[in-house]
């Protein structure tokens, strides 16, 4: 899966700074019993926020998988000045839609300091195509 993320609203300060949109990509292995399933990200980049729970899990609510999370955000005040880190809770959901893609909403509410307030972004992810089958003298 292809993930992005995109344009920032909210009302923290973190909403209303600048960032390029991104976009990383990430195996999933889902996991179901008979009423509930999850995916668990399996490969993809680290994040460079230590405080972010490892593996990312989404959990499927019968419309979207959800992942619900605690952690610390790192608010960014200007160049040079410390960043100061809070308590910060986020929900990402995305929604199958009928091309194979998923889209949604990533919002995290950050409990105190300079930044707090809320951050949402739009969220979209793609199906990656796999890697062709074995070649040469591994077939």
């Amino acid at each position: 899966m292809k993930r992005f993320a995109a344009t920032k609203t909210g009302t923290s300060l973190a909403a209303r700074q600048w960032e390029p949109d991104f976009a990383d990509t990430y195996r999933f292995e889902t996991s179901c019993t008979d009423d509930s399933c999850v995916a668990t990200v399996t490969d993809g980049p680290t994040p460079a926020n230590p405080t972010l729970p490892l593996p990312p899990r989404y959990t499927w609510d019968g419309t979207s998988w959800v992942h619900t999370y605690d952690w610390e955000w790192d608010c960014y005040q200007g160049e040079g000045v410390p960043k100061v880190w809070a308590p910060a809770h986020s929900v990402a959901y995305y929604t199958p839609q009928p091309d194979g893609t998923l889209t949604g909403s990533w919002r995290t509410d950050i409990d105190s300091g300079p930044c707090e307030g809320s951050v949402v972004m739009d969220v979209a992810a793609y199906p990656v195509q796999p890697p062709p089958g074995p070649f040469g003298s591994s077939s």
